[in-house]
């Protein structure tokens, strides 16, 4: 169960143009930022609400971004493991660092304790680290990512795509989709039976013969 981490009030600006769907909700303290201005030259879809977590929310995606210097002092301050915590509460949280250019030597601490804080984002929070270069890059890559969900919502294939040599293979591929019947039961009822259309029409007791326990699922799977 997820909290609710955001508020009501909603303020929605439409482009005149629009080149995404799939809004990108901007936390309200962020509406003066260059990343909220950068997102209306680009024709995005925006909305603002008063998040009390993340400072964007695009489809199931909540990102906390921060440039670098406040990367390095919420990391001084222990801000940063609680805001990380934090958004664990969404599905797929993701941290941006902006205009991170590995210099660790102009920062506040050492190397290696950016270094912890980076792997520890990674591996015991499990949140995706991405880097961008400036504001510009931060807003590309919302609308890329707003983009992505878009292509996600169209219908996929459950099964991997494959390519064969020859038709037999793909009336093999057909029937290994039935639950039970694995490349060599699938190749025995076709040495049997030649086409898909005589299994289907075919006696009970021959296919019993070869689908032994698994024709009951396999007849349910016909008839309903």
């Amino acid at each position: 169960m997820f909290e609710d981490i955001f508020s009501r009030e909603r303020i929605i600006e439409k482009p005149k143009k629009q080149n995404i769907e799939v809004p990108i909700i901007i936390d309200t303290r962020e509406k003066q930022s260059l990343i909220a201005s950068c997102l209306r030259e680009q024709n995005a879809l925006i909305e603002f609400e008063r998040l009390a977590i993340s400072d964007y929310l695009v489809g199931k995606f909540a990102i906390e971004r921060k440039t670098f210097s406040d990367f390095i002092s919420s990391t001084l301050n222990k801000r940063l493991l609680m805001q990380l915590t934090e958004l664990k509460k969404y599905p797929c949280p993701i941290l941006v660092i902006e205009g991170f250019h590995y210099n660790y030597h102009d920062s506040k601490i050492h190397e290696n304790a950016i270094r912890g804080m980076l792997l520890s984002a990674i591996l015991d929070f499990q949140i995706p680290v991405i880097f961008t270069e400036n504001e510009e890059d931060t807003s590309r890559f919302l609308i890329s990512l707003a983009k992505k969900q878009e292509k996600n919502r169209k219908e996929f294939s459950l099964r991997p795509a494959k390519s064969f040599k020859n038709l037999q293979e793909q009336k093999q591929f057909i029937l290994e989709g039935f639950p039970g019947i694995g490349p060599k039961t699938a190749k025995k009822l076709l040495e049997r039976f030649k086409t898909i259309k005589n299994i289907l029409l075919a006696d009970e007791d021959d296919l019993k013969k070869i689908l032994g326990k698994k024709y009951e699922i396999f007849r349910q799977l016909l008839d309903n």
